[in-house]
This record gives C-alpha cells, sequence and structure tokens, in this order.
C-alpha cells in the first residue's frame, strides 16, 4: 500500500547508509593496514625497561596516583609523578641564604611585586605557596663529589640510528636537606645541532638512580658519529621552584666505536661549564629603579647574531622575562614575537614595584626563545640579572643600576646555554 515515492525515498536512504558505511569500515582499515607497515615518524622512540613508549604516551597528562603523609602522618594522593615532567627545567645557578629565623622569608604572595604591563598575573602565573629553599650543604662545589653515571652508546646500521641506553647513576650528592636525599632525572642532547632532547622520568628520593631508559635517534649516518658529542645533564627535580643542577657528563663519540657492538661507559659527573663555547647570540637590555616610587623598569631592547634555529636559517625570536624573589619565581611577562630575524628589534618594557629592602634578593632572568607554531618553542640562550648573576658583565649591570637611581642603564649581554 505505500506510494511509489515513498518507497524510492526509503530505497535511496538505505542505499546511501549502505554505502556510507562500507566507504568507513574500508578507510578504517585501510589506515590500519598503512600504519603497520609505516615506520613511525619520530625522531627517536623511547624504551623504559624494554618496553616501547612512543613520544605522544609520555605527555605530562599520564601521571602516577602516589600516597603521600603530611606532618601528621595522614595518607595524601598525589599525582606528581609525571612519566615526563615536561615542567622540569635546569635551575638558576647559585646558593639561597638560609633564613636565620622563620619570619626571615616573607611569603610569596605576600610580595607587594605587581606587574605594571598589561594585565595582573594570574593565580596560574604566581609560584604556589611555600617555604624559601635552602642550598644543601652537599650543594655542588668544587670540594664535593658528583658521582658518576653509567651508560652504554649503540648503533644499527639497518635502520641507521644511534641507540643510547642511560642505565643508571650512582653517588650523587643530597641536593634536599629535609629528605637528605635527591630526586635526579637525567636530559641528553646531541651536540653540536641539538635538534634531539630527550629526558628520563623523574625518579624519587634516592642518591643512586636506577633509570635503564633507551633511547633511539634515526636518520644519523655513521659517517657522522665522530662529529657528535654526547651532553648528559643531571637535575633534581623541586615542585616549588627550578630544579637543581647537579652536574654534566660531556662524551665526544669520537672516541667510541659502537660498530662492533654496544659499547658500555662510565663517566665522572662534572659540574657544570656555564660558558659554553657554541655562540648564543646577545641581548640588550636596559634597567632603572625608582627609589621612590619603588619601581623597577625593564626594557628589552633587541638581539644580535641569534643562532639559526629553523630550517630556512633564520628564527622567530621573542624575550620572556622572569622576576625571582631568592629563588621563587613571582612574575612573568613576555615579548611580541618577531617573525624570520636573527636580529629582532623589540623595544618593550615592564614596570615591577619593588621595594628598595627586597632588592638584594632580586634576580631577573631573560629567555630568548625561538617560537614554534607545530613544534615545542626552544631556547635560543639565557641571560640573568641580579641577586643569581653568573657573569662579571651581569653582576657589573645589576650594581650600576642600584649605585645609579633614576637613570636607566642599558648595556649587551652574551647569552648563555638554557
Amino acid at each position: 500500500d505505500v506510494s511509489p515515492v515513498v518507497a524510492g525515498l526509503i530505497g535511496a536512504t538505505v542505499l546511501v547508509v549502505s554505502v556510507s558505511v562500507t566507504v568507513f569500515v574500508w578507510t578504517c582499515c585501510h589506515q590500519q593496514a598503512e600504519k603497520k607497515h609505516k615506520t613511525p615518524p619520530y625522531k627517536f622512540i623511547h624504551m623504559l625497561k624494554g618496553i616501547s613508549i612512543y613520544p605522544e604516551t609520555l605527555s605530562n597528562k599520564k601521571k602516577i596516583n602516589r600516597i603521600r603523609r603530611d606532618k601528621n602522618g595522614t595518607p595524601k594522593e598525589t599525582g606528581r609523578g609525571n612519566l615526563l615532567v615536561d615542567a622540569a627545567e635546569s635551575g638558576l645557578i647559585g646558593s639561597d641564604k638560609a633564613p636565620d629565623a622563620p619570619n626571615a622569608v616573607p611569603h610569596v604572595d605576600q610580595l607587594p611585586i605587581k606587574v605594571d604591563y598589561g594585565d595582573e598575573l594570574s593565580p596560574d602565573q604566581s609560584l604556589t605557596p611555600g617555604g624559601s629553599k635552602t642550598s644543601s650543604p652537599s650543594s655542588p662545589g668544587d670540594d664535593v663529589t658528583l658521582g658518576e653515571l653509567t651508560f652504554s652508546v649503540d648503533y644499527n646500521f639497518p635502520k641507521k640510528a644511534l641507540v643510547v641506553t642511560i642505565q643508571e647513576a650512582h653517588g650523587l650528592p643530597v641536593m634536599d636537606e629535609h629528605t637528605q636525599s635527591s630526586d635526579p632525572y637525567i636530559k641528553m642532547t646531541i651536540l653540536p645541532d641539538k635538534r634531539h632532547r630527550v629526558k628520563t622520568r623523574v625518579l624519587r628520593k634516592t642518591l643512586d638512580p636506577v633509570f635503564d631508559e633507551t633511547f633511539t635517534f634515526y636518520g644519523i649516518p655513521y659517517s657522522q658519529l665522530q662529529d657528535l658529542v654526547l651532553h648528559f645533564l643531571v637535575l633534581s627535580f623541586d615542585r616549588f621552584s627550578r630544579d637543581d643542577v647537579i652536574g654534566e657528563v660531556m662524551v665526544p663519540l669520537a672516541g667510541v666505536d659502537p660498530s662492533t657492538g654496544k659499547v658500555q661507559l662510565t663517566r665522572e659527573i662534572l659540574k657544570r661549564n656555564i660558558q659554553k663555547c657554541i655562540s648564543r647570540g646577545e641581548l640588550q637590555v636596559s634597567l632603572s629603579y625608582q627609589p621612590v616610587a619603588q619601581r623597577m623598569t625593564v626594557v628589552v631592547l633587541k638581539a644580535r647574531h641569534l643562532p639559526k634555529m629553523d630550517i630556512t636559517g633564520l628564527s622567530d625570536p621573542y624575550v620572556k622575562v622572569n622576576v625571582y624573589y631568592g629563588r621563587k619565581r613571582i612574575a612573568k611577562k613576555k615579548t611580541h614575537v618577531k617573525k624570520c630575524t636573527l636580529n629582532p628589534v623589540f623595544n618593550e618594557s615592564f614596570i615591577y614595584d619593588i621595594p628598595v629592602d627586597l632588592l638584594p634578593d632580586i634576580s631577573i632572568e631573560f629567555l630568548v626563545i625561538d617560537f614554534d607554531r607545530t613544534t615545542k618553542n626552544e631556547v635560543v640562550g639565557r641571560l640573568i640579572l641580579g641577586a643569581h648573576s653568573i657573569t662579571a658583565g651581569g653582576v657589573e649591570h645589576w650594581r650600576e643600576v642600584c649605585e645609579n637611581p633614576r637613570k636607566p642603564v642599558a648595556k649587551w649581554h652574551s647569552l648563555s646555554e638554557y
């Protein structure tokens, strides 16, 4: 009894749905078949204790719930155990002064410091409140043993891949005086191009960590191995401030021959050499302090001779300005991105309200960063002025600013490696 028009519409609908489902199923099966026979488009494959893990599975969203206890012994669940801690970065060089009394260091959110450029600091831009960290008596120094690092180097000829396994470290110094231990992890870079940057997971409360993590770097011809250098940076993770740099290990592959099989090496961890032979460019900044208004004006003027970071031989740089009180970051701001240039001109100013009595503990960090729309932004170089300045020029610049109030002092500074 159904009319021919209705029957035709129903038949056409059924036909369209059937064809759509068939095309969708065929497309999914075809993509799955291609993935099985296609080489992963990654720079490296991360192997954790013999299990292949691709980089996207190691995001900081994947956490391990750990049970911690507070001072009263009550169990407390936390999710700080990231497999890959992207927020872990190398720490400011220098040690903090231990407070002589419980109230020697002001609370972070009580500091009368605000940004007068743009909008105010948002809650996520400020540091988590907490006591100031004091330097450990065993902090890395000239008279302290920094331990040893054991790793292995191998080469896969069929895949043209360099295989580096970070096995373990022994005898690391104590970086946390409260637990009398450290939370070590390792960043590894292949010099001089620095195209391959990887890091291990953080191991909690140990001075003899066993990492057992393997990194495979594809696209490295065996003939180029003699020109490469493995750089291992050993750090201790800190939740409330910048991570402590324990030391570094530099291994030129010119003296290593993995052609006959895996080569296992043990190297002593040395104090980090801040002055690198590779030029990172220069940055010109101007500082001026107004003692009456108690304001610090920071002007990022320009940079020059920055290294080439893009395939085009240029960079897209911008400058991130961090203000620290002791080792606590209390403000951060950044300039605009300058496209396709190695000699950018910024001319952007930032104003901070800083009381005179806090000046001796204030540090200003300038990070020159290369902006990338598709991948993670990469730090080009670093400059610190103030209490934690690590260069003679930085110390002199800060001294002139403090001794000449109301006078803008502009200077060029060589950027160091981050």
